[in-house]
Protein backbone atom coordinates (compact mmCIF):
# COMPACT_ATOMS: atom_id res chain seq x y z
CA UNK A 1 0.00 0.00 0.00
CA UNK A 2 2.59 2.51 0.92
CA UNK A 3 4.46 1.87 -2.38
CA UNK A 4 1.18 2.50 -4.51
CA UNK A 5 0.74 5.75 -2.63
CA UNK A 6 4.48 6.34 -3.40
CA UNK A 7 3.77 5.54 -7.34
CA UNK A 8 0.75 8.03 -7.11
CA UNK A 9 2.29 10.71 -4.99
CA UNK A 10 5.32 10.96 -7.85
CA UNK A 11 2.33 11.01 -10.49
CA UNK A 12 0.41 13.83 -8.64
CA UNK A 13 3.55 16.21 -9.05
CA UNK A 14 2.89 16.65 -12.77
CA UNK A 15 -0.49 18.12 -11.52
CA UNK A 16 0.57 20.12 -8.42
CA UNK A 17 3.93 21.51 -9.36
CA UNK A 18 4.00 25.23 -10.06
CA UNK A 19 0.53 25.21 -8.02
CA UNK A 20 1.69 25.58 -4.31
CA UNK A 21 -1.65 25.21 -2.15
CA UNK A 22 -0.87 28.65 -0.90
CA UNK A 23 1.73 32.02 -1.63
CA UNK A 24 3.30 33.25 0.78
CA UNK A 25 1.18 34.96 3.56
CA UNK A 26 -1.74 34.44 1.40
CA UNK A 27 -4.99 32.55 1.74
CA UNK A 28 -5.81 30.45 -1.31
CA UNK A 29 -8.55 27.68 -1.81
CA UNK A 30 -7.12 24.65 -3.70
CA UNK A 31 -10.00 22.48 -5.56
CA UNK A 32 -9.63 19.68 -7.09
CA UNK A 33 -11.62 18.88 -10.72
CA UNK A 34 -11.99 16.26 -12.95
CA UNK A 35 -12.10 17.46 -16.21
CA UNK A 36 -10.27 20.45 -17.86
CA UNK A 37 -11.70 23.76 -18.09
CA UNK A 38 -12.75 23.79 -21.75
CA UNK A 39 -13.84 27.94 -22.05
CA UNK A 40 -13.96 31.38 -20.92
CA UNK A 41 -15.41 32.86 -23.57
CA UNK A 42 -19.22 33.74 -22.05
CA UNK A 43 -20.29 33.30 -25.83
CA UNK A 44 -19.07 29.75 -26.39
CA UNK A 45 -18.95 28.06 -23.20
CA UNK A 46 -21.51 25.24 -22.73
CA UNK A 47 -20.61 23.08 -19.84
CA UNK A 48 -20.71 23.54 -15.85
CA UNK A 49 -16.96 24.34 -14.86
CA UNK A 50 -16.53 26.90 -17.71
CA UNK A 51 -20.19 28.71 -16.32
CA UNK A 52 -18.22 28.14 -12.73
CA UNK A 53 -14.90 29.60 -13.63
CA UNK A 54 -16.26 32.93 -15.60
CA UNK A 55 -19.09 33.06 -12.71
CA UNK A 56 -16.14 34.01 -10.40
CA UNK A 57 -14.39 36.39 -12.59
CA UNK A 58 -17.31 38.24 -14.24
CA UNK A 59 -20.74 39.37 -13.18
CA UNK A 60 -24.10 39.75 -15.23
CA UNK A 61 -26.48 42.70 -13.98
CA UNK A 62 -27.67 40.02 -11.48
CA UNK A 63 -25.83 37.23 -9.51
CA UNK A 64 -27.73 34.60 -7.59
CA UNK A 65 -27.41 34.28 -3.98
CA UNK A 66 -27.10 31.72 -0.67
CA UNK A 67 -30.64 31.09 -1.16
CA UNK A 68 -30.78 30.75 -5.21
CA UNK A 69 -32.36 34.11 -5.30
CA UNK A 70 -31.61 36.95 -7.66
CA UNK A 71 -29.68 39.81 -6.42
CA UNK A 72 -28.36 42.82 -8.32
CA UNK A 73 -25.00 43.12 -9.37
CA UNK A 74 -23.84 44.96 -12.17
CA UNK A 75 -26.81 47.11 -11.58
CA UNK A 76 -27.83 48.56 -8.86
CA UNK A 77 -31.25 49.61 -10.00
CA UNK A 78 -33.56 47.88 -12.27
CA UNK A 79 -37.11 49.53 -13.09
CA UNK A 80 -39.82 47.58 -15.25
CA UNK A 81 -42.63 49.09 -17.28
CA UNK A 82 -46.13 48.09 -16.37
CA UNK A 83 -46.77 45.97 -18.75
CA UNK A 84 -43.37 43.78 -17.89
CA UNK A 85 -41.90 44.33 -21.16
CA UNK A 86 -39.33 46.66 -20.52
CA UNK A 87 -36.82 46.85 -18.11
CA UNK A 88 -34.26 49.72 -17.64
CA UNK A 89 -31.34 49.54 -15.78
CA UNK A 90 -28.85 51.27 -13.69
CA UNK A 91 -24.91 50.49 -14.24
CA UNK A 92 -23.08 50.85 -10.98
CA UNK A 93 -20.31 52.12 -10.88
CA UNK A 94 -17.59 49.60 -11.29
CA UNK A 95 -14.06 48.72 -13.74
CA UNK A 96 -12.60 45.95 -15.66
CA UNK A 97 -9.51 44.79 -14.88
CA UNK A 98 -7.89 46.59 -16.72
CA UNK A 99 -9.14 50.01 -15.11
CA UNK A 100 -11.70 50.41 -18.02
CA UNK A 101 -15.02 51.57 -16.33
CA UNK A 102 -18.06 48.95 -17.06
CA UNK A 103 -20.69 50.07 -18.95
CA UNK A 104 -24.23 49.13 -20.28
CA UNK A 105 -22.22 49.08 -24.27
CA UNK A 106 -20.53 45.99 -22.64
CA UNK A 107 -23.81 44.38 -22.43
CA UNK A 108 -25.15 45.76 -25.80
CA UNK A 109 -21.95 44.17 -27.41
CA UNK A 110 -22.33 41.11 -25.98
CA UNK A 111 -25.63 40.03 -25.92
CA UNK A 112 -25.67 41.25 -29.78
CA UNK A 113 -22.57 38.86 -30.34
CA UNK A 114 -24.50 35.94 -29.01
CA UNK A 115 -27.20 36.21 -31.21
CA UNK A 116 -25.09 36.92 -34.40
CA UNK A 117 -25.20 33.89 -36.42
CA UNK A 118 -21.18 34.89 -37.21
CA UNK A 119 -20.49 33.56 -33.55
CA UNK A 120 -22.01 30.23 -34.05
CA UNK A 121 -23.08 30.07 -29.92
CA UNK A 122 -24.73 26.88 -29.20
CA UNK A 123 -26.46 29.50 -26.51
CA UNK A 124 -27.84 31.60 -29.10
CA UNK A 125 -31.28 29.98 -28.40
CA UNK A 126 -31.40 31.94 -24.72
CA UNK A 127 -31.96 35.40 -25.66
CA UNK A 128 -35.31 34.33 -27.20
CA UNK A 129 -36.19 31.74 -23.78
CA UNK A 130 -35.38 35.09 -21.90
CA UNK A 131 -37.77 36.84 -24.47
CA UNK A 132 -35.44 39.45 -25.53
CA UNK A 133 -37.44 41.22 -28.66
CA UNK A 134 -36.41 39.79 -32.54
CA UNK A 135 -33.89 37.50 -30.55
CA UNK A 136 -35.32 34.34 -31.85
CA UNK A 137 -35.43 36.23 -35.87
CA UNK A 138 -31.85 37.04 -35.20
CA UNK A 139 -31.04 33.88 -34.93
CA UNK A 140 -32.29 31.89 -37.86
CA UNK A 141 -31.09 34.98 -40.36
CA UNK A 142 -34.74 36.74 -40.70
CA UNK A 143 -33.04 40.12 -38.99
CA UNK A 144 -29.99 41.92 -38.17
CA UNK A 145 -28.35 42.22 -34.90
CA UNK A 146 -28.95 45.69 -34.72
CA UNK A 147 -32.48 45.09 -34.19
CA UNK A 148 -32.28 42.88 -30.93
CA UNK A 149 -33.88 44.68 -28.64
CA UNK A 150 -30.81 46.04 -26.32
CA UNK A 151 -29.97 49.55 -26.35
CA UNK A 152 -26.93 51.31 -24.21
CA UNK A 153 -29.13 54.68 -23.86
CA UNK A 154 -25.61 56.34 -22.37
CA UNK A 155 -22.80 54.78 -20.56
CA UNK A 156 -25.31 54.05 -17.14
CA UNK A 157 -28.43 52.98 -18.86
CA UNK A 158 -29.24 49.79 -20.64
CA UNK A 159 -33.19 49.45 -21.90
CA UNK A 160 -34.00 45.81 -22.73
CA UNK A 161 -37.22 45.11 -24.64
CA UNK A 162 -38.91 42.02 -24.25
CA UNK A 163 -41.86 40.54 -26.73
CA UNK A 164 -43.39 38.88 -23.81
CA UNK A 165 -43.00 39.20 -19.61
CA UNK A 166 -40.89 36.75 -18.79
CA UNK A 167 -41.45 35.25 -14.88
CA UNK A 168 -38.08 34.36 -14.39
CA UNK A 169 -36.04 36.89 -16.53
CA UNK A 170 -33.97 37.86 -13.41
CA UNK A 171 -32.74 34.59 -12.63
CA UNK A 172 -31.49 34.17 -16.36
CA UNK A 173 -29.76 37.37 -16.28
CA UNK A 174 -27.55 35.91 -13.82
CA UNK A 175 -26.59 32.93 -16.55
CA UNK A 176 -22.96 33.61 -17.81
CA UNK A 177 -24.56 33.89 -21.47
CA UNK A 178 -26.09 37.18 -20.33
CA UNK A 179 -22.78 38.47 -18.99
CA UNK A 180 -21.24 41.33 -20.32
CA UNK A 181 -17.76 41.73 -22.56
CA UNK A 182 -15.80 44.65 -23.06
CA UNK A 183 -15.87 45.77 -26.86
CA UNK A 184 -12.64 47.33 -27.07
CA UNK A 185 -10.39 44.87 -25.37
CA UNK A 186 -12.62 42.04 -27.41
CA UNK A 187 -11.35 43.56 -30.77
CA UNK A 188 -7.77 43.97 -29.45
CA UNK A 189 -7.34 40.11 -28.63
CA UNK A 190 -9.29 39.07 -31.89
CA UNK A 191 -9.32 35.55 -32.93
CA UNK A 192 -7.16 35.02 -29.00
CA UNK A 193 -9.91 36.39 -27.07
CA UNK A 194 -10.54 34.13 -24.05
CA UNK A 195 -8.38 31.63 -24.92
CA UNK A 196 -5.67 32.43 -22.10
CA UNK A 197 -5.26 34.71 -18.87
CA UNK A 198 -4.04 37.46 -20.57
CA UNK A 199 -7.31 37.65 -23.22
CA UNK A 200 -9.08 37.67 -20.65
CA UNK A 201 -10.48 41.01 -18.38
CA UNK A 202 -12.75 40.50 -15.12
CA UNK A 203 -15.35 42.49 -13.10
CA UNK A 204 -16.08 39.79 -11.03
CA UNK A 205 -14.56 38.63 -7.61
CA UNK A 206 -11.38 37.28 -9.01
CA UNK A 207 -9.23 37.43 -12.27
CA UNK A 208 -7.67 34.92 -14.42
CA UNK A 209 -3.83 34.83 -13.71
CA UNK A 210 -2.37 31.60 -15.54
CA UNK A 211 -4.32 29.57 -17.76
CA UNK A 212 -4.29 27.96 -21.59
CA UNK A 213 -6.97 26.10 -22.93
CA UNK A 214 -6.58 21.88 -22.39
CA UNK A 215 -4.32 23.03 -19.37
CA UNK A 216 -4.38 21.45 -16.06
CA UNK A 217 -3.98 23.84 -13.77
CA UNK A 218 -5.49 27.57 -13.71
CA UNK A 219 -5.17 30.31 -10.93
CA UNK A 220 -7.56 32.49 -10.05
CA UNK A 221 -6.42 35.55 -7.58
CA UNK A 222 -8.78 37.95 -6.17
CA UNK A 223 -9.45 41.16 -8.26
CA UNK A 224 -8.91 44.40 -6.44
CA UNK A 225 -10.77 46.15 -8.94
CA UNK A 226 -14.43 44.63 -8.30
CA UNK A 227 -16.62 46.80 -7.16
CA UNK A 228 -17.41 44.58 -3.90
CA UNK A 229 -13.16 43.72 -3.19
CA UNK A 230 -13.63 44.38 0.28
CA UNK A 231 -16.02 42.07 0.91
CA UNK A 232 -13.66 38.76 -1.03
CA UNK A 233 -12.54 36.92 2.16
CA UNK A 234 -9.60 34.98 0.41
CA UNK A 235 -6.77 35.81 -1.92
CA UNK A 236 -7.47 32.84 -4.47
CA UNK A 237 -8.59 29.81 -6.23
CA UNK A 238 -6.24 27.31 -7.45
CA UNK A 239 -7.82 25.03 -9.30
CA UNK A 240 -5.94 21.16 -10.53
CA UNK A 241 -7.39 18.86 -13.00
CA UNK A 242 -7.06 15.41 -11.71
CA UNK A 243 -8.74 13.06 -13.47
CA UNK A 244 -8.11 9.85 -11.57
CA UNK A 245 -10.08 9.93 -8.30
CA UNK A 246 -7.51 7.54 -6.29
CA UNK A 247 -5.13 10.43 -6.93
CA UNK A 248 -7.89 13.07 -6.29
CA UNK A 249 -8.50 11.79 -2.93
CA UNK A 250 -4.45 11.41 -1.86
CA UNK A 251 -4.06 15.01 -2.51
CA UNK A 252 -7.18 15.96 -0.42
CA UNK A 253 -5.41 13.31 2.44
CA UNK A 254 -2.20 15.17 1.87
CA UNK A 255 -3.29 18.94 2.46
CA UNK A 256 -2.92 19.49 -1.32
CA UNK A 257 -6.69 20.22 -2.42
CA UNK A 258 -9.46 21.61 0.04
CA UNK A 259 -11.94 20.30 -2.23
CA UNK A 260 -13.25 16.95 -4.31
CA UNK A 261 -15.77 15.08 -5.98
CA UNK A 262 -15.93 11.49 -4.57
CA UNK A 263 -17.38 8.61 -6.28
CA UNK A 264 -18.26 5.10 -5.94
CA UNK A 265 -16.26 2.94 -2.86
CA UNK A 266 -15.28 6.30 -1.85
CA UNK A 267 -18.15 7.38 -0.76
CA UNK A 268 -18.64 4.55 1.53
CA UNK A 269 -15.48 5.35 3.04
CA UNK A 270 -16.62 8.66 4.01
CA UNK A 271 -19.94 8.81 4.22
CA UNK A 272 -19.92 9.66 8.25
CA UNK A 273 -17.06 11.94 7.66
CA UNK A 274 -17.93 15.66 8.63
CA UNK A 275 -15.92 17.08 5.59
CA UNK A 276 -18.74 14.66 3.69
CA UNK A 277 -21.14 16.97 1.76
CA UNK A 278 -24.40 15.19 -0.61
CA UNK A 279 -25.37 17.88 -3.13
CA UNK A 280 -28.54 17.77 -5.05
CA UNK A 281 -27.91 18.55 -8.48
CA UNK A 282 -30.06 19.63 -11.23
CA UNK A 283 -27.87 17.65 -13.75
CA UNK A 284 -29.33 14.84 -16.41
CA UNK A 285 -27.21 11.93 -17.58
CA UNK A 286 -28.15 10.52 -20.41
CA UNK A 287 -27.53 8.55 -23.84
CA UNK A 288 -28.28 10.57 -27.01
CA UNK A 289 -28.83 8.23 -30.06
CA UNK A 290 -28.19 9.95 -33.55
CA UNK A 291 -30.95 9.29 -35.59
CA UNK A 292 -28.76 10.18 -38.69
CA UNK A 293 -27.11 6.56 -37.98
CA UNK A 294 -28.51 3.62 -39.99
CA UNK A 295 -30.64 1.70 -37.28
CA UNK A 296 -31.27 4.32 -34.92
CA UNK A 297 -33.65 5.79 -36.58
CA UNK A 298 -35.86 2.73 -35.87
CA UNK A 299 -38.02 3.74 -32.95
CA UNK A 300 -38.57 0.31 -31.79
CA UNK A 301 -34.25 -0.26 -31.60
CA UNK A 302 -34.52 2.66 -29.62
CA UNK A 303 -36.68 1.78 -26.86
CA UNK A 304 -35.31 -1.85 -26.70
CA UNK A 305 -32.06 0.51 -25.86
CA UNK A 306 -33.31 2.37 -23.84
CA UNK A 307 -34.96 -0.33 -21.72
CA UNK A 308 -32.60 -2.75 -21.76
CA UNK A 309 -29.67 -1.60 -18.83
CA UNK A 310 -30.22 -1.34 -14.72
CA UNK A 311 -30.04 2.25 -14.31
CA UNK A 312 -30.59 1.26 -10.31
CA UNK A 313 -27.39 -0.50 -10.72
CA UNK A 314 -25.60 2.64 -11.79
CA UNK A 315 -26.86 4.81 -9.40
CA UNK A 316 -26.85 2.39 -6.29
CA UNK A 317 -23.65 0.10 -7.28
CA UNK A 318 -21.64 2.02 -9.53
CA UNK A 319 -22.13 6.01 -8.49
CA UNK A 320 -23.15 5.79 -4.51
CA UNK A 321 -22.76 9.56 -4.71
CA UNK A 322 -26.80 10.63 -4.06
CA UNK A 323 -27.27 10.28 -7.65
CA UNK A 324 -31.16 8.76 -8.40
CA UNK A 325 -32.12 6.55 -11.62
CA UNK A 326 -34.05 8.87 -13.84
CA UNK A 327 -37.06 7.42 -16.14
CA UNK A 328 -38.38 10.58 -17.38
CA UNK A 329 -36.80 13.90 -19.44
CA UNK A 330 -37.23 16.45 -16.57
CA UNK A 331 -35.65 16.71 -13.39
CA UNK A 332 -36.63 16.34 -10.13
CA UNK A 333 -36.59 19.51 -7.75
CA UNK A 334 -36.48 21.64 -10.68
CA UNK A 335 -39.08 23.96 -10.85
CA UNK A 336 -42.57 24.61 -9.22
CA UNK A 337 -45.87 24.79 -11.54
CA UNK A 338 -48.81 27.09 -11.03
CA UNK A 339 -50.81 24.53 -8.45
CA UNK A 340 -47.34 24.50 -5.90
CA UNK A 341 -46.01 21.69 -6.62
CA UNK A 342 -42.71 20.31 -8.63
CA UNK A 343 -43.28 19.64 -11.74
CA UNK A 344 -42.08 16.04 -11.02
CA UNK A 345 -45.31 15.42 -8.74
CA UNK A 346 -47.95 15.79 -11.62
CA UNK A 347 -45.67 15.15 -14.56
CA UNK A 348 -46.21 11.38 -16.17
CA UNK A 349 -44.41 8.45 -14.83
CA UNK A 350 -42.27 6.36 -17.67
CA UNK A 351 -41.04 2.74 -18.18
CA UNK A 352 -37.67 1.63 -16.40
CA UNK A 353 -35.90 -0.96 -17.16
CA UNK A 354 -37.62 -3.56 -18.31
CA UNK A 355 -35.15 -6.38 -19.84
CA UNK A 356 -37.69 -8.65 -21.13
CA UNK A 357 -39.81 -6.02 -22.61
CA UNK A 358 -36.20 -4.99 -24.54
CA UNK A 359 -36.30 -8.03 -25.94
CA UNK A 360 -39.55 -7.79 -27.53
CA UNK A 361 -38.61 -4.27 -28.92
CA UNK A 362 -35.51 -5.97 -30.27
CA UNK A 363 -36.98 -8.10 -31.92
CA UNK A 364 -39.21 -6.06 -33.65
CA UNK A 365 -36.95 -3.38 -34.78
CA UNK A 366 -34.72 -6.94 -36.33
CA UNK A 367 -37.86 -7.53 -38.06
CA UNK A 368 -38.52 -3.66 -39.31
CA UNK A 369 -34.76 -3.18 -40.41
CA UNK A 370 -34.33 -6.29 -41.59
CA UNK A 371 -31.21 -7.18 -39.72
CA UNK A 372 -30.02 -10.08 -36.83
CA UNK A 373 -27.16 -7.77 -35.31
CA UNK A 374 -26.26 -3.98 -35.03
CA UNK A 375 -22.64 -2.76 -33.89
CA UNK A 376 -23.05 0.98 -32.64
CA UNK A 377 -19.73 2.90 -31.15
CA UNK A 378 -20.79 4.41 -27.89
CA UNK A 379 -18.98 7.98 -27.14
CA UNK A 380 -18.26 9.38 -23.58
CA UNK A 381 -15.75 11.31 -21.79
CA UNK A 382 -12.83 10.17 -20.17
CA UNK A 383 -13.48 10.75 -16.35
CA UNK A 384 -13.63 7.75 -14.25
CA UNK A 385 -17.11 7.95 -13.65
CA UNK A 386 -18.39 8.41 -16.95
CA UNK A 387 -15.65 5.75 -18.10
CA UNK A 388 -17.21 3.47 -15.52
CA UNK A 389 -21.49 3.95 -16.72
CA UNK A 390 -20.07 3.75 -20.20
CA UNK A 391 -18.66 0.12 -19.52
CA UNK A 392 -21.53 -1.05 -17.61
CA UNK A 393 -24.19 -0.05 -19.88
CA UNK A 394 -21.80 -1.83 -22.45
CA UNK A 395 -22.26 -5.10 -20.43
CA UNK A 396 -25.86 -4.53 -20.00
CA UNK A 397 -27.25 -3.91 -23.75
CA UNK A 398 -25.01 -6.38 -24.92
CA UNK A 399 -26.31 -9.28 -22.42
CA UNK A 400 -29.63 -8.70 -22.82
CA UNK A 401 -30.22 -7.88 -26.58
CA UNK A 402 -27.99 -10.79 -28.45
CA UNK A 403 -26.88 -9.11 -31.43
CA UNK A 404 -26.36 -6.04 -30.39
CA UNK A 405 -22.73 -4.97 -29.66
CA UNK A 406 -21.06 -1.69 -28.92
CA UNK A 407 -17.62 -0.24 -29.51
CA UNK A 408 -16.42 2.02 -26.28
CA UNK A 409 -14.73 5.46 -27.48
CA UNK A 410 -13.23 7.60 -24.98
CA UNK A 411 -12.51 11.43 -25.36
CA UNK A 412 -12.27 14.22 -23.46
CA UNK A 413 -14.89 16.19 -22.67
CA UNK A 414 -13.91 19.29 -24.52
CA UNK A 415 -13.29 16.71 -27.77
CA UNK A 416 -16.79 14.62 -26.64
CA UNK A 417 -19.28 17.79 -26.55
CA UNK A 418 -17.70 18.71 -30.41
CA UNK A 419 -17.79 15.52 -31.90
CA UNK A 420 -21.64 15.37 -30.56
CA UNK A 421 -21.90 19.21 -31.77
CA UNK A 422 -21.23 17.99 -35.41
CA UNK A 423 -23.23 15.06 -35.22
CA UNK A 424 -19.95 13.15 -35.44
CA UNK A 425 -21.35 10.23 -33.16
CA UNK A 426 -23.64 7.09 -33.00
CA UNK A 427 -24.45 7.32 -29.60
CA UNK A 428 -23.20 9.54 -26.39
CA UNK A 429 -23.16 9.36 -22.96
CA UNK A 430 -24.32 12.76 -22.23
CA UNK A 431 -25.64 15.44 -19.48
CA UNK A 432 -27.44 18.72 -19.63
CA UNK A 433 -27.91 20.81 -16.34
CA UNK A 434 -31.10 23.32 -15.92
CA UNK A 435 -29.91 27.10 -16.95
CA UNK A 436 -33.01 28.66 -15.62
CA UNK A 437 -35.93 27.02 -13.11
CA UNK A 438 -38.76 25.95 -15.83
CA UNK A 439 -39.04 22.37 -17.60
CA UNK A 440 -38.74 24.40 -20.66
CA UNK A 441 -34.38 24.51 -20.31
CA UNK A 442 -34.52 21.01 -21.29
CA UNK A 443 -37.78 20.42 -23.21
CA UNK A 444 -36.44 22.90 -25.72
CA UNK A 445 -33.57 21.21 -26.40
CA UNK A 446 -35.08 18.75 -29.04
CA UNK A 447 -37.28 21.01 -31.17
CA UNK A 448 -36.17 20.53 -34.75
CA UNK A 449 -32.98 22.47 -35.48
CA UNK A 450 -31.99 22.85 -32.06
CA UNK A 451 -28.06 23.09 -31.62
CA UNK A 452 -28.70 20.90 -28.38
CA UNK A 453 -30.73 18.42 -30.57
CA UNK A 454 -27.74 16.18 -30.76
CA UNK A 455 -29.74 13.54 -32.09
CA UNK A 456 -31.47 14.89 -35.23
CA UNK A 457 -34.98 14.04 -34.19
CA UNK A 458 -37.72 15.74 -35.54
CA UNK A 459 -40.92 15.84 -34.68
CA UNK A 460 -43.93 18.40 -35.94
CA UNK A 461 -46.40 18.16 -33.18
CA UNK A 462 -43.77 18.52 -30.36
CA UNK A 463 -42.28 21.23 -32.42
CA UNK A 464 -46.29 23.34 -32.04
CA UNK A 465 -45.91 22.39 -28.33
CA UNK A 466 -42.90 23.71 -27.52
CA UNK A 467 -42.96 26.97 -29.78
CA UNK A 468 -47.02 27.41 -27.86
CA UNK A 469 -45.80 27.29 -24.67
CA UNK A 470 -42.84 29.33 -25.36
CA UNK A 471 -43.84 32.37 -26.83
CA UNK A 472 -47.60 31.51 -28.46
CA UNK A 473 -51.07 31.09 -26.89
CA UNK A 474 -49.79 29.14 -23.78
CA UNK A 475 -46.96 31.43 -22.88
CA UNK A 476 -49.54 33.95 -21.12
CA UNK A 477 -51.44 30.74 -19.81
CA UNK A 478 -49.46 28.91 -16.76
CA UNK A 479 -51.99 26.42 -16.30
CA UNK A 480 -52.29 25.41 -19.49
CA UNK A 481 -48.47 25.62 -20.79
CA UNK A 482 -47.58 23.44 -17.69
CA UNK A 483 -50.11 20.31 -19.25
CA UNK A 484 -48.71 20.94 -22.31
CA UNK A 485 -45.01 21.02 -21.44
CA UNK A 486 -45.73 17.34 -19.64
CA UNK A 487 -47.09 16.48 -22.94
CA UNK A 488 -44.19 17.07 -24.67
CA UNK A 489 -41.96 15.23 -22.45
CA UNK A 490 -44.43 12.50 -22.90
CA UNK A 491 -43.43 12.39 -26.70
CA UNK A 492 -40.15 12.32 -26.11
CA UNK A 493 -40.14 9.45 -23.88
CA UNK A 494 -42.53 7.75 -26.07
CA UNK A 495 -40.35 8.38 -28.95
CA UNK A 496 -37.22 7.42 -26.78
CA UNK A 497 -35.31 10.42 -28.21
CA UNK A 498 -33.06 10.15 -25.23
CA UNK A 499 -32.59 6.97 -23.07
CA UNK A 500 -32.21 8.83 -19.32
CA UNK A 501 -29.81 7.36 -16.92
CA UNK A 502 -29.68 9.18 -13.83
CA UNK A 503 -30.57 12.54 -12.21
CA UNK A 504 -26.84 13.93 -10.55
CA UNK A 505 -25.75 13.65 -6.94
CA UNK A 506 -22.32 15.23 -5.91
CA UNK A 507 -20.65 13.81 -3.26
CA UNK A 508 -17.84 16.37 -1.93
CA UNK A 509 -15.15 16.78 0.38
CA UNK A 510 -14.59 19.97 1.44
CA UNK A 511 -11.61 20.84 3.80
CA UNK A 512 -13.51 21.71 7.38
CA UNK A 513 -11.44 25.23 7.70
CA UNK A 514 -13.01 26.05 3.79
CA UNK A 515 -16.53 27.88 4.38
CA UNK A 516 -19.18 29.76 2.28
CA UNK A 517 -18.63 27.66 -0.91
CA UNK A 518 -22.51 28.47 -2.07
CA UNK A 519 -24.07 24.87 -4.47
CA UNK A 520 -26.80 25.61 -6.74
CA UNK A 521 -28.68 22.94 -9.18
CA UNK A 522 -29.91 25.76 -11.42
CA UNK A 523 -28.09 27.90 -13.70
CA UNK A 524 -24.12 28.68 -12.52
CA UNK A 525 -23.79 25.09 -10.15
CA UNK A 526 -21.36 27.21 -8.03
CA UNK A 527 -20.42 30.48 -6.45
CA UNK A 528 -17.08 31.37 -4.47
CA UNK A 529 -17.82 35.02 -4.03
CA UNK A 530 -18.45 34.47 -0.26
CA UNK A 531 -16.09 31.64 0.09
CA UNK A 532 -13.39 31.95 3.37
CA UNK A 533 -10.57 29.76 4.74
CA UNK A 534 -9.15 30.14 8.41
CA UNK A 535 -5.14 29.53 8.36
Amino acid sequence: MRKANLVLALILILVLVGCSSSKSGSTVINLGKEVELASMDSAIATDGLSFEVIAATIEGLYTIDADGVPQLAAADKADVSADGKTYTFTIRDAKWSNGTKVSAKDFEFAWKRLVDPKTASEYSFIMGVAGVKNADDIVAGKKGIDELGVKAKDDKTLVVELDRPIAFFNSLLAFPSFYPINEAFYKEKGDQYALKADALLANGPFKMKTWEVGGTTFYLEKNKDYYDAESIKVDGLNYKVIKDTQQSILAYENGDVDYVTLSGEQIVKYLNSPEYHSIVAGYLWYLSPNQKIKGLENVNLRKALSLAFDKKAVVDDILKDGSIAADFAVPTLLATGPDGKDYRETAGTYPTTNKEEAKKYWDKAKSELGIDSIKLELLFEDTESATLVAQFIQSEIESTLPGVSFELKSQPKKNRVELMQKGDYQVGLTRWGPDYADPMTYLDMWTTGSPNNYGSWSNAEYDSIIDSASKGDLASKPAERWEALKKAEGIVMDQAVIFPIYQKGNAVLIKPNVTGIEFHSVGVNVFYKNADKKK
